[in-house]
């Protein structure tokens, strides 16, 4: 799957594609649905599927004081929306231009800079300055088709990622990845830390939370997956590391059976389970012990 901008014509593979049109910060069961009918549309009509989102996030434009909420970056997206099954993805750069545009602006948009030949959305998607635009108006558009996909729920109501941040804010490793589809996986660069759990038998893999949403602070059983391929079990502490001075905000995971250097390499981190809260230990002592009941049980989780 290729990954294309939006600030220039679509290249002519992909013009009178398909176009599945949205944010899918997510890509969760809702954005899942939209995306497979875009990609069931455009094989049943010979055309390429195209997946469209925005980046920033049109939320993080007009609110930049919003605490970080993302549930994917943009390559997961891209990962995520080629095993999908779509053959592009387009990134539209979300700026003062774009929210400027009229509804008719971004309609020509579509079709003079993507040559689109139909759109899939949600129920609830807008466009245009102001949110002006809606699916029924793109539903009246003479230059494409255009079809709505309805909203996906279970028993709990309507699947969103807002629901999905919620979860995970309780710590609630299995609604996420119910409404996923998948594990909440943070992903990134693996940096320099104070190198403490060297000193007490437990060295970590150090990730910045960058603009993930924040997940409850605590002890996890993780899954890491490697740029080579390895699948490593572990333990993180995901927080400010209470026990340690001064507070540093990191998602550190602890591989078991696990002794190379991983500085610099870019892993995935996937959260399984919720273990515990944060704590503060009086001495190194109390924080081992407690570090070996919660590797046990991370074991015993990942089993």
């Amino acid at each position: 799957m290729e990954q294309v901008s939006g600030d220039r014509p679509l290249p002519a593979a992909y013009r009178g594609g398909v176009m599945a049109l949205g944010n899918f910060d997510g890509f969760h069961r809702g954005h899942q649905a939209v995306v497979g009918r875009a990609i069931d549309r455009a094989r049943a009509e010979g055309r390429p599927a195209i997946v469209a989102t925005f980046d920033p996030n049109p939320a993080r434009f007009f609110r930049p004081d919003l605490p970080p909420f993302a549930l994917t970056t943009i390559d997961q997206r891209a990962r995520l929306f080629g095993e999908a099954g779509a053959d592009a993805m387009l990134v539209i750069r979300f700026d003062a231009a774009l929210a400027a545009l009229s509804p008719d602006a971004f309609i020509a948009m579509l079709t003079d800079r993507f040559g689109v030949a139909a759109v899939v959305t949600g129920q609830d998607f807008t466009f245009g300055k102001d949110r002006a635009g809606d699916t029924a108006m793109l539903a009246v558009q003479p230059g494409f088709a255009a079809e709505v996909v309805t909203a996906v729920r279970d028993g709990a109501g309507v699947i969103s990622s807002s629901r999905i941040r919620a979860a995970l804010g309780e710590g609630d490793c299995a609604t996420a990845a119910e409404l996923l589809t998948r594990p909440f996986t943070i992903e990134g660069a693996v940096v320099d830390g104070d190198k403490l759990g060297r000193t007490i038998g437990y060295p970590t893999a150090n990730l910045m939370l960058g603009e993930y949403q924040r997940p409850r602070y605590g002890i996890y059983a993780v899954r890491g997956r490697l740029a080579d391929g390895r699948v490593l079990d572990g333990a993180a502490n995901l927080g400010i590391r209470p026990s340690f001075d001064p507070p540093k905000e990191l998602l550190e995971p602890y591989f078991f059976d696990f002794a190379g250097d991983l500085y610099g390499q870019t892993i995935a981190v996937e959260l399984i389970a919720f273990l515990r809260p944060e704590a503060k230990f009086d001495s190194l002592e109390a924080l081992t012990a407690q570090m070996e009941k919660d590797c046990a049980e991370a074991r015993r989780i990942l089993a």
